[in-house]
């Protein structure tokens, strides 16, 4: 992706750089089990959360027809902004997944859910659907081959649920953006209760690539479990917050303090500690410094690199404050169809707002723990839940967080009852 180039996103520049070679490949010289195939020896794994090998998911699609692709650009993680640059300067790299995609899994109706709030995105990639229907890589016999393939842009609505999944489909069908439980699953019984599969933005750009390059070698980039490259959404306090493409395998240090890359902490101030995954992630401290960027070890330690937002906080963060800053956004987010999670982001919200103002109490920290409890039982991660999606169990992480690496700063709080550090 020529990022750089005021006009990446058009299909000429595509088309000069290889764009769609891949997919003209695939269509002539490959078969959709081959295609599949590829993806596997990639052991290319999703990038949008759970990291689950997008090969093995699309394996999971029932045989019944007609069969759908979605998808995932609903990007609304707090600290995520990747998806949306993929989406405004390199759309054709999208379309050109998904239609290798929809090739090997059968599927002639695709659409791409972007969120509501990604208004000038949502063109550019409706521009570029344009121009690939124009060009003869969507619609009847896409790129001269016999495979017909409709690709439609539909615009969310601004609800972050609707990033899960099972809410998406449901949003797309246009109904309540609320989750679904499961089983089934999308892959048996996903949009109209049609087999679908949907994966992320991400992960669909990564396809043209494999395709062109063979499985095997970007099975060879980066180490075991965590192969090729990984967008990483870099933001707080950082002397250069962007997004970074990188081999999986770095050390946080390199991320956080690379020259080329986060730069180290502005001001010269030290790290606090840092969000590796997007707001639903467990925080990392500078003991974690040296460990890998990889999604194997960021599970080792407890979290996961989840969205690839990577928020880093300096040692003047208020760690109460940036925690009711997160379940805040969980709380008013909640879709409100289990009682946990409404009821229980809601009484966390209140306790970090109380402790905040001056009034809290030291039996208030067990407190956040308890209903921390009550949504995750465990307290574990991955997170058990007693919900039907994991946004509830994704609002403990940060009390999780704060309790397990700053206890005391917290406990310092609620005993002189003044403004933090």
């Amino acid at each position: 992706m020529e990022a750089h180039r005021a006009d990446s996103h058009t299909l000429e520049r595509y088309l000069a750089t290889g764009g769609y070679d891949a997919l003209r490949r695939a269509l002539a010289e490959m078969t959709p089990d081959q295609v599949t195939a590829e993806v596997k020896a990639s052991n290319l794994r999703g990038r949008g959360g759970a990291g689950f090998p997008c090969g093995v998911k699309w394996g999971f699609l029932a045989a019944a027809t007609p069969r759908y692709l979605v998808v995932n650009a609903d990007e609304s993680e707090p600290g995520t902004f990747k998806d949306r640059q993929l989406l405004e300067r390199d759309p054709h790299q999208l379309v050109e997944g998904a239609a290798i995609a929809a090739y090997a899994l059968g599927v002639h109706q695709a659409f791409v859910y972007v969120r509501g709030e990604y208004a000038r995105p949502a063109r550019r990639l409706q521009r570029a659907v344009e121009e690939a229907y124009a060009a003869g890589f969507l619609g009847r016999g896409i790129a001269g081959s016999g495979f017909d393939l409709d690709l439609t842009v539909h615009l969310g609505a601004g609800a972050y649920i609707c990033g899960e999944e099972t809410a998406l489909l449901n949003s797309l069908e246009g109904r309540r953006g609320e989750p679904r439980i499961r089983p089934p699953f999308p892959a048996v019984a996903g949009l109209y209760g049609r087999p679908t599969i949907v994966n992320n933005v991400e992960t669909i750009s990564n396809l043209p690539w494999i395709i062109t390059h063979g499985g095997t070698a970007y099975d060879a980039i980066g180490p075991e479990g965590s192969r090729g490259t990984r967008l990483f959404s870099l933001s707080g306090h950082v002397r250069r917050p962007g997004n970074y493409e990188v081999v999986m395998g770095l050390t946080w240090r390199d991320l956080i303090f690379g020259e080329h890359l986060g730069g180290g902490m502005r001001a010269g101030r030290g790290l606090k500690a840092w969000i590796p995954g997007g707001a639903s992630a467990p925080w990392l401290v500078p003991e974690h410094l040296d460990e890998p960027v990889t999604i194997d070890d960021a599970a080792r330690l407890g979290t996961m690199l989840g969205s690839g937002a990577v928020i880093v906080m300096d040692e003047t963060t208020d760690v109460v404050a940036a925690a009711l800053s997160i379940v805040r956004f969980f709380a008013h987010e909640s879709c409100g169809q289990c009682t946990p999670c409404r009821e229980g982001t809601t009484w966390m919200q209140r306790v970090l707002e109380r402790i905040l103002r001056g009034a809290g109490r030291p039996a208030d920290l067990d407190l956040l723990l308890d209903i921390s409890d009550n949504i995750s039982p465990g307290l574990r991660w991955p997170p058990a839940q007693t919900t039907i999606c994991p946004l509830g169990p994704s609002a403990t992480a940060p009390i999780v967080s704060i309790m397990r690496h700053f206890r005391p700063e917290v406990e310092a709080r609620v005993t002189r009852g003044g403004a933090g550090g």
